[in-house]
């Protein structure tokens, strides 16, 4: 290749059905970096959203891919493979009667230390002695709350009319408290205000969290003699009928699931940014790319009532009418169309006794074959700190893990070192779980095509809406290229010179991936929009750069493509790097060195890919360069025991000179 082809622009298309792409010099006026992203997630969101259920059109074609679609519901939430169900351990801790009702005080823990407190409803009628309950069993409810802050008395106190009232009525009912608002606090709000994008890599939601705790809260009701295991219903407001989506969902004993003001749809979360408005446990993490209605689907055919209120900010009802249109769809798909319905309150974000009413009769009817006229709950309210399980902080249990759940409720990866032997399908393994698991939307290169030429500062475009600047040293002739790669503060020229001292003899090309330099979109934390926003299109601003810097690579030299940047920016290098490999066409491995300066050691402080930490981190990451690229660390971290896991792999690939720490 001579200079004038230097800088050959590639075409590259996209893989399973992504949109076209293409690396091209921006012809057109340029658009703000604001009306860019929020026109490039408009447009992605419209793509999904096209896909309900997954495109199924008849009974047989879902029934046949329901399985998968349940498997990679768990894994979205962080829960495939399921947790072990280790001992509840549920305590009573105390109990209070109201009338013809006892209201006990428990807690029980759905994973060992992770602690659920939670109020039972019940009949004082019902003997819990007894192996049969006293009598006849009683159909039970899961009631999952919304964010209703009591501080110390848990959110369960804030619902405890519905409770209540399905115990006057004949029902058991189990309140549970969540993890952000029980009485042994955790967090809901890493990525929405705490910074804690590392959820991503880690693959760890709250909502994860909440599912469980209802499912295992599932499995206390089911223990007691006197609940029918056969008649059980979930429901809750807001945050809770997020959590009802996520159960009924995941646990097939549901029998019948109310979801009021809990869940919206992708065009309305996403392109009218109704997602600011919600903290982490509203979302799981969409990396299979579904229309968001396809998990209530799961639940279909059995009894469903979407409910909601007609003036409610953050569950608009042009959200709800798609969504219920769909579950109709879907319901008269299995020949059960009056199985599911709709109940619209007139008014905010809250309980209205019509809404309770409304709620109240689908389980009369559907557990208990009752279709007689329905009262209103309408309790004495019992003081919030006579419902708690623990009365008082010393009554904490040490060994509570509610406030770093975050940290070990999804396990991370524990990668086993390749030896020589097995260092080729070590490899194949590896690169395939992150092509499934984490870079399922990233397209790969394909064929060249002529494009533009050219040096100084240009713009190129790697998909619709999405361009970034690229800036152009040529030193003529057929000179080895350093493609440099920004982090999204730097400024080109100083970080450059660094590079150019480095290697003065070779040509440049400086880019800024989406996002970063001049291209920076508004940002505000809270509520990260766009950041929150592409997970909910299975993807991170991280996982968009790796394809920015791949498909500036490919503009296909003869020579030597060296790719560098510095912290969490060296690193979108070595996976842009890393994913030549994923192509089957050899003339696409196109980086052959790359060059990071103060490596991280770890996804936890970036770069953020969706469930990368729950394959591998980044010393195992840079060893799957080996044995075709060349690595080298500089500065701090470099020699880090972490990458001796690196140069490790190098050698189990016989590349063990192509690995260097400076």
């Amino acid at each position: 290749m001579n200079r004038r082809d230097l800088f050959r622009v590639s075409a590259l298309s996209a893989l399973g059905g992504s949109l076209p792409l293409s690396l091209a010099r921006s012809a057109d006026q340029p658009l703000g970096a604001d009306e860019m992203i929020h026109k490039y997630l408009a447009a992605e969101t419209k793509r999904i959203s096209a896909k309900f259920m997954d495109g199924a059109k008849s009974k047989a074609e879902w029934e046949k891919i329901r399985p998968r679609l349940k498997r990679e519901f768990l894994d979205m939430l962080g829960l495939d493979p399921l947790p072990e169900k280790t001992p509840l351990k549920a305590t009573v801790t105390g109990s209070l009667e109201r009338g013809d009702v006892v209201i006990e005080k428990l807690h029980y823990q759905s994973k060992p230390g992770l602690y659920v407190t939670a109020n039972l409803y019940r009949p004082k009628s019902v003997n819990p002695d007894r192996k049969d309950g006293g009598g006849t069993k009683l159909p039970a409810i899961l009631y999952v709350c919304g964010h209703s802050g009591r501080g110390r008395d848990g959110n369960k106190t804030a619902f405890q009319d519905h409770g209540m009232w399905f115990a006057s009525n004949g029902y058991v009912c189990l309140i549970v408290d969540t993890l952000q608002l029980g009485e042994i606090a955790g967090k809901h709000h890493g990525t929405y205000n705490l910074n804690r994008f590392w959820w991503h890599s880690r693959g760890y939601t709250p909502a994860g969290v909440e599912c469980w705790n209802g499912i295992r809260g599932i499995d206390y009701l089911c223990s007691l003699p006197y609940v029918d295991a056969d008649k059980i219903g979930v429901t809750g407001i807001s945050g809770g009928g997020a959590t009802t989506n996520w159960v009924a969902a995941a646990d097939d004993r549901v029998k019948v699931a109310v979801p009021v003001s809990g869940v919206s749809d992708l065009e309305c979360y996403v392109t009218d940014q109704v997602i600011n408005g919600h903290c982490d446990c509203m979302f799981f993490h969409n990396i299979y790319q579904w229309e968001w209605t396809t998990a209530l689907a799961l639940f279909a055919p059995k009894p469903l009532l979407f409910a909601n209120s007609d003036d409610d900010k953050i569950f608009p009802m042009s959200g709800n009418k798609r969504i219920i249109e769909r579950l109709r769809t879907c319901y008269a798909m299995f020949g059960a169309k009056e199985n599911v319905d709709e109940h619209v309150s007139k008014g905010g974000h809250d309980y209205r006794p019509d809404l309770r009413i409304a709620i109240f009769a689908f389980f009369h009817k559907h557990l208990k074959g009752d279709k007689a006229p329905i009262k209103d709950a309408d309790f004495p309210k019992i003081e919030g700190k006579e419902l708690r399980a623990f009365a008082d902080d010393k009554d904490i249990p040490k060994d509570a893990i509610n406030a770093t759940a975050d940290e070990t409720f999804a396990p991370v990866a524990k990668v086993t070192l390749p030896t020589e032997k097995n260092f080729g399908t070590w490899k194949i393994d590896l690169l395939k779980q992150l092509k499934e698991k984490t870079f399922r939307h990233l397209p790969p290169p394909t064929k060249m095509l002529e494009g533009h030429s050219g040096k100084g500062e240009d713009e190129y475009r790697t998909e619709a809406n999405i361009s970034f600047p690229v800036y152009i040293k040529s030193k003529g002739g057929d000179k080895q290229i350093t493609l440099v790669v920004l982090n999204p503060d730097e400024g080109h020229r100083k970080e450059t010179e660094f590079w150019t001292k480095r290697y003065p003899d070779d040509s440049q090309v400086t880019i800024h991936p989406r996002g970063g330099g001049p291209k920076q979109w508004a940002k505000k934390n809270p509520p990260n929009t766009v950041e929150r926003s592409l997970v909910l299109l299975g993807q991170t601003v991280d996982s968009g750069r790796v394809w920015d810097v791949l498909a500036t690579a490919a503009m296909r030299l003869d020579g030597k493509l060296r790719a560098v940047g510095k912290g969490p920016a060296g690193i979108l290098a070595g996976f842009a790097a890393l994913f030549n490999h994923l192509s089957k066409e050899k003339e696409c491995l196109i980086i052959d060195e790359v060059v990071i300066v103060d490596p991280p050691v770890s996804h936890r402080d970036g770069p953020h890919f969706l469930n990368v930490m729950r394959v591998l981190d980044i010393p195992e990451a840079l060893g799957l360069l080996a044995p075709e690229v060349k690595l080298t660390l500089i500065g701090k971290n470099a020699k880090d025991k972490a990458f001796d896991r690196t140069a490790a792999i190098f050698a189990a690939a016989g590349a063990k000179d192509k690995f260097k720490q400076e």
